[in-house]
């Protein structure tokens, strides 16, 4: 009887250990936003996140040994949901600035990409001799960004009282009101603007204005946000360099790209 109660208490308390190990199994809740953003970031039929940052996301994850969930929040309060602990960490294209590390906290930049202003083809705007846009000569004119973003806080610093500058929810009905007339630029993420308009049927009357560009104001690249003095912050910039390290980045890169999105 002794030994049968002994057995049975040490299976129990096996038992209790494996429980706690599998309720004690990291899971990590990714902030993404349910716009599509392609080819970063889209959202399928069935509800599932796909692109560049998926992808991304699957390999960190699984180079910091951890189970990760997708959480989907609108862009304009992906920051707050992120600091009410809605979830841990943000992977949307999310540029890394001075003014959001006041709030929370990045990992090494996963990607880095310029932005460009897009028009009709047959519209006329003055070009510097560098190969830019001349933003002194952009008076009257209607740009369009999405709400929240660096090009949007870009806009503001460089065009505001030259420029009107209209704001949008995503980016996706940026497009459409430059499709319909509304505005007379938009200025975005250079590949976004290509794969949502540019290469799609509705961009063949549109083009890029001026050449792709990088400027402080819009950020050193793209990071994982978390929140301030949270040690995934490390943890995420050591796996981004770990699959920057053993290919993965680049087989990711090179499904998406035809160049290094890390940039230099």
């Amino acid at each position: 009887m002794t030994s049968t109660i002994r057995s049975l208490g040490l299976g129990l308390l096996l038992a209790a250990g494996l429980a706690g190990s599998a309720a004690a199994e990291d899971v990590v809740r990714i902030g993404t936003t349910p716009e599509s953003y392609p080819p970063f970031t889209t959202i399928d039929a069935n509800g599932n996140v796909q692109g560049f940052e998926a992808d991304i996301k699957d390999a960190l994850c699984e180079e910091m040994k951890v189970k990760c969930e997708w959480v989907l929040q609108a862009w304009d309060g992906i920051i707050p949901a992120l600091t009410e602990n809605k979830f841990d960490a943000i992977i949307a294209s999310m540029s890394i600035t001075d003014e959001r590390k006041q709030v929370v906290d990045f990992s090494d930049k996963y990607y880095d990409t310029p932005a460009m202003f897009v028009g009709r083809k047959d519209a006329t705007f003055d070009v510097g001799a560098d190969g830019a846009l001349a933003l002194d000569k952009l008076a009257g004119k209607v740009i369009g960004v999405q709400v929240s973003t660096t090009h949007a806080s870009y806009a503001d610093a460089k065009l505001k009282g030259i420029a009107e500058i209209k704001s949008y929810d995503t980016q996706e009905n940026a497009n459409l009101d430059l499709i319909a007339g509304r505005v007379d630029l938009l200025l975005a993420d250079s590949i976004a603007l290509t794969d949502s308009l540019l290469n799609t049927p509705d961009g063949e009357d549109f083009e890029v204005k001026g050449k792709p560009f990088n400027d402080p104001l819009m950020g050193a690249g793209v990071g994982v946000a978390v929140r301030k003095g949270d040690p995934l912050k490390d943890k995420f910039s050591a796996a981004i360099a770990a699959i920057r390290a053993n290919g993965k980045y680049k087989a990711i890169n090179d499904k998406y790209f035809k160049f290094d999105a890390y940039g230099g």
